[in-house]
């Protein structure tokens, strides 16, 4: 480990970290010995890349998930923790062959999943391309040893035409005037098995293709050298990038391009400077290895940092371990494309991601509060996916936040985290709401309410159920973890002795709770009777979801009727808000043009079709069931009477189920 860091001319201090690195772990050496005998910035090196106890953890999964979190978390402390942990990986992996098979494919997966995506992302190219062949030779050997023997002979025949061709780049060159270093190139064998599934190509079309990589010494050369290839081999169009105006996302910058050779086979040819070279193997170890002050180090650097704090926005947003590895595993393959803003900044997402996407990457709050988008100065829908050029413009209202629907289509982890972190906020502020009405409802049989309750009732509830506060227990309340009729009652009498008998004689003619339809995600409403304000209902107490409302003819109500401990009574508030669906089933003529009709008269009356389906009965007839927005009975009736009055409806009913 400490030669591998030395190659990379890393400071002492990462030498001494990866000599010490299983200290920690592996002896009763304890972090303060450490920063006693060396220093603290050692000992957090040490400790960053050291794992924790397993014991700790219920399932190795989430032990390995809960060590990938502290790690990531340590590197966005000091880069070199990460620096030092891939070291250590790239050496397990040379040593790998004398672990049992499982073990071999086991750790040589986590790696193709977790640290060779991680090295792509700091730009480190060598560590990454040589991580990945060790892995694919101890996942899948015989597949590797047949690339590898195919490899070797296909680099035998192809070396006079490689030759060729690289003296005729040459001499192009040197009649331009130019100087340069032309380094025939060669695919990694993952890359190449890669490609093979992907694409589904044969080897012999994969090996069909000749690579070259020229280095010369200013950005200004590699225009140049770019014009001089295009001269001698026509450029396949479509296929020229430029990464130096445009670096990606882990700070690599060079010209690809593809040329048409006279051999009747592609020539890829990537063209940069020599720094842009050294970062593109090396990553954010150029920093170390080469302390020239170049840009091309600083922007890797930069872009590093970036990512970082990213990292920590998301583990900050993150339930749990296994959230957040999923969210950061997500972020690690980001196959780029460029936006820009109304400014003309330039915006790097990953291939795939949407308006929502990068409404986040501009500020969290941009994404909380976005209400649409104009790409092109169009507006779009906030789930159009980005492609490379576009403009895009993000239009906000401070009165509007996440929906649940985005995390159906966002692409970043950034915006995925912070909507479920934010949807999550919310649920909890709804569930204490609701939770205080509840338990207020049931305070009003014992003449009192939470306000009015005396202090050491409410620490002694609070002590008995290991409560940190009052919120957290109404938010269980509203969730339908607790039941409010006994929380009710120890927190009105400060006791928890024969809660159940004493449940019984509770008086159950209490006032209903109202609902508003303004309570969120802890008030749902039935799918299965889909009640709508003016239906006599019922309210059920489902945990984790608070209370589900159902009709009184629900058929489901029965059901429940074994659980009356679960049903409270609830009733609609005066005011209620909102637009609840509600399903028609209608038999119409079966003539052209019924549906638009049918449609044009539900939008006569100001309602909303969230759902259609048609089924033909017979020739002349067809029946239409749409699922309908209304606002409560009174809409629902005018919406029946406006449909009747048309000739071509000939029934119209209501389904409950």
């Amino acid at each position: 480990m400490a030669r591998i860091l030395a190659e990379m001319r890393m400071d002492h201090k990462s030498l001494i970290a990866a000599l010490l690195h299983d200290v920690i772990e592996d002896t009763p050496t304890a972090k303060e010995q450490l920063i006693n005998i060396f220093d603290e910035e050692v000992a957090e090196l040490v400790d960053g890349v050291s794992k924790l106890d397993v014991m700790e953890f219920e399932s190795k999964v989430e032990a390995q998930a809960e060590n990938f979190r502290k790690m990531m978390l340590a590197m966005t402390r000091d880069i070199r923790v990460i620096l030092v942990k891939l070291a250590d990986r790239l050496h397990n992996m040379r040593t790998l062959n004398v672990m049992r098979p499982e073990k071999r494919k086991r750790i040589a997966r986590e790696t193709l999943d977790i640290y060779g995506p991680i090295a792509n992302r700091l730009g480190m190219n060598a560590i990454r391309l040589e991580l990945e062949d060790l892995c694919f030779a101890a996942i899948y050997p015989l597949r590797y040893r047949v690339l590898d023997e195919r490899m070797r002979k296909a680099r035998g025949n192809r070396k006079e035409i490689v030759s060729k061709i690289e003296q005729s780049i040459k001499g192009r060159l040197k009649q331009e005037g130019l100087d340069d270093t032309v380094i025939g190139r060669e695919k990694h064998l993952y890359g190449i098995y890669n490609k093979m599934r992907s694409k589904v190509l044969p080897f012999s079309e994969v090996m069909d293709v000749y690579a070259f990589r020229i280095v010369v010494d200013s950005v200004d050369m590699c225009y140049r050298v770019l014009g001089a290839v295009h001269n001698l081999y026509k450029p396949m169009p479509g296929r020229f990038k430029d990464y130096i105006a445009i670096p990606k996302v882990n700070g690599y910058q060079s010209l690809h391009t593809v040329l048409f050779s006279p051999y009747g086979v592609p020539i890829e040819v990537q063209i940069r400077t020599a720094d842009m070279d050294k970062v593109a193997e090396a990553g954010i170890a150029a920093h170390w290895l080469y302390k020239s002050g170049d840009e091309s180090g600083n922007s890797a650097q930069v872009r590093a940092r970036q990512w970082l704090l990213d990292v920590l926005e998301i583990q900050q947003h993150a339930g749990n371990s296994m959230e957040f590895l999923e969210n950061v595993k997500f972020d690690l393959f980001p196959d780029e494309v460029y936006v820009f803003s109304p400014k003309g900044d330039i915006m790097e997402l990953p291939r795939g991601a949407t308006a929502v996407d990068f409404a986040y990457s501009v500020h969290t709050d941009v994404g909380n509060q976005c209400v649409a988008v104009k790409i092109d100065r169009r507006l779009m829908p906030l789930r159009s996916e980005l492609r490379n050029g576009q403009t895009v413009e993000i239009i906000t209202s401070p009165a509007a936040g996440p929906n649940p629907v985005w995390l159906n289509f966002v692409h970043t982890a950034k915006a995925r985290s912070n909507i479920r972190h934010f949807l999550k906020n919310l649920q909890q502020d709804e569930a204490i709401q609701l939770g205080e009405r509840l338990i207020n409802r049931s305070l009003e049989d014992f003449g009192t309410s939470l306000k009015d309750l005396p202090k050491k009732n409410v620490l002694h509830v609070l002590k008995s159920f290991k409560y940190k506060r009052i919120e957290l227990l109404l938010a269980d309340v509203g969730l339908g973890n607790r039941m409010p009729i006994i929380m009710a009652r120890m927190l009105a009498q400060g006791d928890d002795e024969k809660l159940e008998t004493e449940l019984q004689s509770v008086d159950s003619n209490k006032k209903p709770l109202a609902i508003k339809g303004t309570e969120g995600t802890v008030v749902t409403y039935a799918k299965c009777c889909r009640p709508i304000p003016g239906d006599e209902i019922l309210g059920f107490v489902t945990a984790g979801r608070g209370v589900v409302i159902h009709t009184h003819l629900c058929n489901n109500v029965a059901e429940y009727r074994n659980l009356p401990d679960k049903w409270i009574d609830v009733d609609w508030g005066e005011n209620v808000e909102g637009d609840f669906p509600v399903e028609l089933r209608t038999l119409v003529k079966n003539q052209r043009g019924v549906l638009a009709k049918i449609a044009a008269l539900i939008s006569d009356m100001d309602a909303n079709i969230e759902n259609v389906e048609m089924a033909e009965r017979d020739g002349e007839h067809t029946t239409i069931s749409f699922t309908i927005s209304v606002k409560d009975r009174h809409h629902l009736a005018r919406i029946m009477r406006h449909l009747r009055s048309a000739k071509l409806v000939l029934r119209i009913s209501r389904i409950t189920k």
